[in-house]
């Protein structure tokens, strides 16, 4: 005998559809719901109905955004000869809450995959080709995640983007904050090693 409710079951199955989101954390989140007033989940539909509808992406950066070009690209303070490309919005997000980037972004909507069938057709790499021949931008910083796939799309980049006149540069990464050095990996060390700086 089930003893959820079908209106229940139906939402804690779409809630476990989330990434990174299972079957226990979904009922977690679904009783969460169920017990709070009506009007809080009624706000919860009518904002993720309206999502779709309100938010579109950025022509210039393809960014999610409720207008076009979005407010980074429309900012006057913002230079515009400096482009930092990312795989996904979440990375713009991220960069952005370190107030230290005053440049404008690209974003790729993911990173080559072959074995996935992602190839550079699937990202936005033309759309970024296209913004360097047309934009007179002067420094890409390739920000790409050090995953395999995200160290694939930047070499695939810097290949694509050697005979543009623009400089190239990449995130530097490398140890932690709060790490100590022997139990950084070799991959690690060696990058924070290459990635070294002047005092």
């Amino acid at each position: 005998m089930n003893v959820v409710p079908p209106a229940l079951e139906r939402l804690i199955v779409d809630l476990n559809r989330l990434p990174g989101v299972g079957v226990k954390t979904a009922t977690r989140l679904a009783l969460y719901l169920l017990r709070r007033p009506a009007v809080e989940a009624q706000s919860l539909a009518r904002n993720l109905s309206e999502l779709h509808e309100a938010i579109k992406l950025c022509s210039n950066c393809f960014a999610f955004s409720e207008s076009d070009p979005c407010l980074i690209c429309a900012d006057p303070q913002r230079d515009p000869s400096l482009v930092c490309v990312v795989e996904e919005a979440a990375d713009l997000m991220a960069i952005e809450k370190t107030g230290t980037f005053k440049g404008q972004y690209h974003i790729l909507h993911g990173v080559l995959s072959p074995m996935d069938g992602i190839g550079p057709d699937e990202i936005k790499v033309g759309a970024l080709i296209d913004r360097i021949d047309k934009q007179g931008i002067k420094e890409v910083l390739i920000a790409t995640s050090s995953t395999v796939p995200g160290e694939a799309t930047a070499a695939f980049l810097i290949d694509r983007l050697q005979s543009k006149k623009v400089k190239l540069t990449r995130l530097a990464c490398g140890i932690p904050m709060g790490m100590d050095i022997k139990y950084a990996d070799e991959i690690t060390l060696g990058r924070a090693i290459e990635s070294r700086k002047k005092y």
